[in-house]
């Protein structure tokens, strides 16, 4: 078998396991309504689990391909470990603001409200005239697509420092 098809199979299945890990994260989340808080946390959390997810990828990959991996073998493991579980995200993060919980946006709007009239200096008029633009870009089509965008370039530099420690070449 190539190294290109090891390297899919990695991807998909490495992808798969993260994308569903961070739908049961998100869905704790939404059962303890903090599914639109966000917040350093939740940052953490999906930093720690995306890295640990990209170094395993990385490893098995390298395991099963001779103890050699490039770094930008590496690296594409991980970016394609991000799209796949940014795909599986997106879709369950679109399946709880349209069916599980339809009020996600406006509990997130509210919140991100009462944030800015607490840590800002703006006016009530400013804080809502903000959010008023912000709700536009609220449409499931560029949620998906921001998402995904976000999922790449995640992706890409989560996967430099595994990528950069797992490379081996032949010597």
């Amino acid at each position: 078998m190539n190294s290109t098809v090891k390297t899919s199979s990695f991807m998909l299945l490495y992808g798969a396991i993260l994308g569903v890990l961070s739908a049961i994260f998100s869905f704790m989340l939404y059962t303890m309504d903090m599914h639109y808080q966000g917040g350093t946390f939740v940052t953490i959390v999906s930093v720690v689990l995306s890295t640990a997810l990209y170094a395993v990828a990385m490893y098995q990959f390298r395991n099963a391909n001779n103890n050699l991996m490039s770094f930008w073998q590496g690296v594409k493991i991980g970016v394609g470990v991000a799209v796949i579980s940014g795909i599986i995200i997106v879709l369950f993060n679109l399946l709880l603001t349209r069916v599980i919980d339809p009020e996600t946006m406006t509990k997130a709007m509210n919140f991100q409200r009462e944030q800015l009239i607490e840590n800002t200096e703006m006016t009530i008029e400013q804080i809502d005239a903000q959010l008023e633009i912000a709700q536009q870009f609220q449409t499931p089509a560029i949620q998906a697509a921001f998402g995904l965008l976000f999922a790449v370039i995640f992706g890409f530099l989560l996967s430099l420092i595994p990528a950069a420690i797992l490379k081996r070449s032949e010597d």
